[in-house]
C-alpha cells in the first residue's frame, strides 16, 4: 500500500482543490462508478477480450476491483513522484498484452485507442455516479472534472483524452458503432454480485448498488447490451442509494487515501469531508 502522507508537501497530478478530490472520497460513488465504467468497457469487444483474457476478473473479481480502486487513489491523491513509477508499471505490464477478439481483430492493451476509451469510461462513471447518488456537479465542475484527469490520461497513453463533458460525448459516439452485446457482460455482473466485493456493512447493498450503476449508464448504451429495466434500480432503492453515498461522503476516515493526502499537504484529515456551503 503506497503511503498517501508520504513525501509531505509534493503535490498530486490533481489539486486538492479539484473536483477529483471531492469525488474519488467517497467509497460508494466509487464503488458504483467503476462497475459502470467496466460494463461500458466491456462494450468494446477488443477491451473486453483483453481484460476478460488477461486479468483476473474471471478468478478473483475482488481482487482485480482493490487493485484497480487502488491505481485510481494513487492517480488522484498519491505524490506525483509515486503516481508517475505506478502508471510507469501499469504500461511495462500492458506492453506484454496483446491478442485477438473472437472475431479476429487484434488488439493490444497499450494501444492509445483503447486506452483512451477506458480512461474515459472510468472518468464517466466516477463522475456520474458522484453526481447522481452524492450531490450534483455544475457543467462548468463537470467539464473541469474531466480536465483534471487529462495528465494522468496522457501518462498512461491515452491520446486525445476528453478534457470536457461535450468532448466526452463526441467520443461516445464515435466508439458506440463498436458496441455489442456479449455473454460476458452478464457473467461479469452474475460474479460481481456473489463476490464479497464490499465491507461487511454494507454488503447487503451490494446488489443495489450494481442495480444503481446500471442506472447511470446512456440509455442507448443500455439498449444496446441488453441491460432492460430490471438490470436497473427498482423504485424504492434510488432513495437508500442517495442516503448510504451521501452519509459516505461524511466519514472520515485517518487511514483513507483522501485523509491522508489531505495531511501530507498540510491539511486536516477531515478537511474534504467538511460540509461545503
Amino acid at each position: 500500500m503506497p503511503d498517501f502522507a508520504a513525501p509531505a508537501g509534493e503535490p498530486a497530478l490533481v489539486s486538492p482543490d479539484s473536483i477529483s478530490w471531492r469525488v474519488f472520497k467517497n467509497p460508494v460513488a466509487l464503488f458504483i462508478g467503476g462497475v459502470a465504467a467496466v460494463i461500458l468497457e466491456f462494450a468494446e469487444p477488443r477491451v473486453r477480450t483483453g481484460v476478460w483474457e488477461h486479468t483476473t476478473f474471471r478468478t478473483d473479481p475482488v481482487a482485480r476491483l482493490r487493485r484497480t480502486g487502488l491505481a485510481a487513489m494513487v492517480t488522484v491523491y498519491g505524490a506525483r513522484s509515486v503516481s508517475e513509477k505506478a502508471i510507469a508499471k501499469v504500461r511495462r505490464m500492458h506492453d506484454r498484452i496483446e491478442g485477438v477478439t473472437p472475431a479476429g481483430e487484434h488488439y493490444r492493451a497499450n494501444d492509445p485507442e483503447l486506452l483512451t476509451w477506458v480512461q474515459a469510461t472510468a472518468a464517466f462513471g466516477f463522475l456520474n455516479a458522484y453526481s447522481t447518488y452524492v450531490a450534483p456537479l455544475s457543467t462548468a465542475e463537470r467539464d473541469r472534472y474531466f480536465g483534471e484527469g487529462n495528465e494522468a490520461a496522457t501518462l498512461y497513453g491515452a491520446v486525445n483524452a476528453p478534457r470536457s463533458e461535450s468532448e466526452w460525448r463526441a467520443l461516445y459516439d464515435r466508439m458506440r458503432p463498436r458496441f455489442e452485446r456479449s455473454e460476458i457482460i452478464f457473467e461479469f455482473l452474475g460474479i460481481l454480485r456473489k463476490a464479497p466485493a464490499l465491507p461487511q456493512p454494507m454488503r447487503l447493498a451490494q446488489g443495489t448498488l450494481i442495480r444503481a450503476a446500471i442506472d447511470i449508464l446512456p440509455a442507448d448504451a443500455r439498449d444496446l447490451l441488453g441491460l432492460d429495466r430490471s438490470y436497473g434500480l427498482r423504485p424504492f432503492e434510488g432513495l437508500l442509494v442517495r442516503r448510504m453515498a451521501k452519509r459516505a461522503d461524511r466519514w472520515t476516515l485517518p487511514s483513507s487515501p483522501a485523509a491522508q493526502a489531505s495531511m501530507r499537504m498540510g491539511r486536516p484529515a477531515n478537511w474534504l469531508y467538511r460540509k461545503r456551503r
